[in-house]
């Protein structure tokens, strides 16, 4: 959120809400990770890391169509990508380096492009159908530009929703590629289906619920604070 007084723009950073299941451990770990880092480690090139590692497991899972064993590196990706989009900001922190209009806007433009990279191989990858890679993108753009939005608004940066973040649905999404390597299907009510569509089509109902929720409890939030004189 951004005041400007006397021609001087300032900027105060929002407060960053982590209530995740693994939160606390992984600040920890991560902390630990940025203070003994190389010089030669910088938050940009952890950015960078970060975008190339979902930009690589979106190729990967494209290539899962007909290499199955593509599925393995993509795992491998989706960890690298982790690394890299989490340990930045710590970095940064650690260092007394921060940049936060510049790190939030970078960050997020990086999550967007690379969300985008990974449907993509996803949906090329024959572990899904496209109609669910696409609500499963829209789903997440909708909560992520919901949380965006609630930063500049409300001066407060929602990592998670509930007790779900990032760092969770990397979990799942490793143990589900791990579980497709064998098997990319299984048997629900009867009917034999694709693991990905059987856990992305709730997921993406969810996810939209979940914008649709806290949009309605901002904006309610939003009024209260500037009722009309």
């Amino acid at each position: 959120m951004s005041v400007t007084t006397a021609g001087e723009t300032k900027f105060a950073a929002a407060q960053r809400v982590n209530r995740s299941l693994t939160a606390a451990a992984e600040k920890r770990f991560l902390v630990w990770m940025a203070q003994r880092a190389p010089a030669w480690v910088t938050s940009d090139r952890l950015t960078l890391l970060g975008l190339s590692a979902q930009v690589g497991a979106g190729l990967c899972y494209a290539l899962a169509r007909s290499h199955r064993g593509a599925l393995l590196v993509a795992c491998l990706c989706v960890a690298m990508n982790w690394l890299g989009d989490s340990l930045d900001g710590t970095l940064a922190r650690v260092r007394q380096q921060q940049r936060p209009r510049y790190g939030f806007y970078v960050d997020h433009m990086v999550d967007i492009f690379g969300s985008a990279a990974l449907m993509g191989g996803v949906a090329l990858s024959g572990l899904l159908h496209g109609v669910t890679a696409a609500a499963l993108l829209v789903s997440f753009l909708l909560l992520a530009g919901e949380s965006y939005l609630a930063t500049y608004a409300l001066g407060r940066f929602q990592v998670s929703q509930g007790f779900f973040g990032p760092t969770e649905l990397r979990i799942l999404l490793i143990t589900g590629t791990l579980k497709t390597v064998g098997d990319p299907y299984v048997r629900l009510m009867g009917h034999r289906l694709l693991l990905f569509d059987a856990g992305g089509v709730p997921a993406a109902v969810v996810m939209l619920a979940m914008a649709a929720a806290v949009g309605i409890r901002h904006t309610a939030q939003l009024y209260r604070q500037e009722p009309l004189p």
